[in-house]
């Protein structure tokens, strides 16, 4: 369940136009010699939000896998008892309205090098 309270009045135009970028620190994927991050289905993390624009989601290695020492086969574990812990990063922002072109957008939608206008929400204000 994700409410993110407080930041709805915040935000120009509400939920509707809220933008919500999220970057995951995922352990990396054991047969990836650590460059490559475990896959996560991102529908799944997007379903976390239930309103706003949900920009690209960003995997990067980073996170924990640990050994748990524990298997249940009753609960389905099976002979791996590997623990995965998964950082997350999310910002809440929205568009100020001040992008000139239509280029702007796709490079939001694209986490493009090219610079898109649009404001976050700053804890500081």
């Amino acid at each position: 369940f994700n409410s993110i309270p407080g930041v709805i009045e915040s935000v120009p135009g509400g939920r509707k136009e809220m933008l919500i970028r999220v970057k995951l620190g995922v352990p990396p994927a054991s047969s990836s010699s650590e460059k490559t991050p475990m896959d996560v289905d991102l529908s799944h993390v997007a379903k976390v939000f239930p309103y706003g624009r949900i920009l690209p989601i960003d995997v990067v290695i980073g996170g924990l896998s640990f050994t748990t020492g524990r298997i249940v086969p009753e609960l389905g574990d099976k002979d791996d008892d590997e623990a995965v812990c998964v950082v997350a990063s999310v910002q809440i922002g929205y568009d100020d309205g001040t992008r000139t072109n239509e280029y702007d957008d796709d490079a939001i939608m694209n986490n493009s090098s090219k610079k898109a206008s649009h404001k976050t929400y700053n804890t500081n204000d």
